[in-house]
């Protein structure tokens, strides 16, 4: 989730999209929830209903809104063990890395995928079951894979979400 004062509160220009102040206060918003009704934000950013809905839909043309999420929480899905894992590539298979971080991120367990300048090269966030099934997958998909030359697992022991 972007904060308020990543999205700022002024005109800025974004790759080729214009943003004016309402557009801003739109993202803010919506960033914050993205089940707010058209004509709370509408009021929000100080625009007609008919033009936020115009807008948002513009801001998702462009590209600027790529999707609207929920926030699920794993561990009522039995989801307890959540996990970083720094995984280092072989020099000799560097040209393979976005390949590898897109097989990575295909794997069921895995949420988040970077691909990094420095050390490590990728960093993936995953959730298990439990620690013997993030043992498996350290194992499975990254000890047996001849691409990484080393990995680091780092158990996570709370996450704070930007909207807690």
């Amino acid at each position: 989730m972007l904060s308020s004062e990543s999205i700022g509160n002024h005109h800025q220009q974004l790759n080729t999209v214009r943003l004016d102040d309402a557009d801003l206060i739109i993202l803010r918003e919506l960033s914050k929830d993205a089940r707010t009704p058209n004509n709370l934000l509408a009021s929000r950013a100080g625009i007609a209903p008919s033009t936020c809905l115009g807008r948002v839909r513009a801001l998702q043309d462009a590209g600027v809104i790529r999707g609207f999420h929920a926030d699920i929480d794993p561990q009522l899905l039995g989801l307890h063990v959540s996990a970083m894992i720094s995984v280092m590539v072989r020099p000799d298979f560097r040209h393979e890395m976005l390949n590898s971080a897109r097989m990575l991120q295909s794997l069921p367990e895995v949420q988040d995928v970077f691909v990094l300048g420095g050390t490590p090269d990728i960093l993936i966030h995953v959730i298990c079951t439990s620690v013997e099934a993030l043992r498996d997958f350290v194992a499975r998909n990254l000890g047996a894979k001849t691409t990484f030359s080393a990995t680091q697992t780092n158990l996570v022991f709370e996450h704070l979400s930007p909207t807690a």
